[in-house]
């Protein structure tokens, strides 16, 4: 399901004193399979392009589509349900949405809602449970009995219940350990690659923006700064810096490095496997670090 944005426009609380414009001009072409990574200091708009993505907010001016159908300004909409069947959303915290007495009836709700019948959404609770690391039995208990972590991935498996085909992932990692995170992010780009899914996520974490995304986009002032590819993004991270951000650690240390020797080492590397090689390479062509 491809989605793009064109010309969108978004104003908070319009035709009031407390009237504000959140983003405006933006255009954005999301391909289907792609891994999209939201960059931005806060307030810079990428939560309300974020809710632009399954229609919970609509444009004050421009137009949506996502997959055949078009969203536009001013126009209104009837039966948004299968868009937010289609998109699903991951929000920061979301095990503070759990609320059933079973964690097989809270994967199950949102299916069944849907019209999915009881049988087929067990099924997929059975299933998705196992895919999000936790084991069968976990099913019947209370999702209030789990860890922080556990909860997280029993809300995670409920999104995926729904069988989306477009995931949109907002700080999914916030409040997890640097082991809890990794586990988390590797769940989510394996999902990506087994189920064909687009993925946009929203992260202040530029060493996964790094990692898993096809494509960074940078949003600075509710626009569009810059589109590109991981590598073209943080091979200016002076840029960055100016606006806020910071940069994968590696990328920082091999600026700082290059600044000492007064040389490039060569193309900006994402890893540390990627730096070290390339300063194998530069020792192999008799060159001093």
């Amino acid at each position: 399901m491809d989605i793009t944005l064109q010309d969108v426009e978004y104003k908070y609380q319009i035709n009031t004193p407390f009237e504000r414009l959140a983003i405006h001009d933006v255009n954005i072409s999301i391909p289907h399979g792609t891994f999209m990574a939201l960059i931005g200091h806060t307030g810079s708009g990428k939560s309300t392009v974020l809710q632009h993505l399954n229609a919970l907010l609509r444009p004050t001016k421009g137009k949506v589509q996502i997959g055949d159908r078009v969203i536009d300004a001013g126009k209104k909409e009837k039966n948004l349900r299968p868009i937010r069947q289609k998109v699903g959303i991951v929000f920061q915290f979301p095990e503070h949405q759990l609320f059933d007495e079973t964690v097989e009836k809270d994967i199950c709700f949102g299916p069944m809602n849907f019209g999915v019948p009881e049988e087929e959404a067990k099924r997929r609770a059975r299933e998705l449970i196992v895919e999000v690391g936790l084991p069968e039995e976990v099913l019947q208990k209370s999702p209030f009995d789990l860890s922080g972590g556990q909860m997280r991935r029993v809300a995670i498996a409920g999104v995926l219940a729904m069988e989306p085909e477009v995931l949109v992932l907002d700080e999914p990692t916030a409040g997890l350990d640097p082991r809890g995170r990794t586990e988390i992010m590797d769940m989510f780009y394996r999902l990506h690659k087994q189920k064909g899914l687009s993925t946009i996520l929203v992260t202040h974490s530029m060493e996964d923006a790094a990692k898993y995304a096809d494509e960074i986009l940078i949003m600075h002032r509710g626009q569009v700064k810059r589109t590109a590819d991981p590598r073209t993004i943080f091979s200016n991270p002076e840029e960055l810096l100016e606006l806020g951000l910071d940069v994968p650690d590696v990328v920082k240390f091999q600026y700082n490095l290059e600044r000492k020797m007064d040389r490039k080492i060569g193309k900006t590397c994402l890893t540390i496997e990627e730096l070290s090689e390339a300063l194998k390479d530069m020792q192999g062509r008799g060159e001093s670090l």
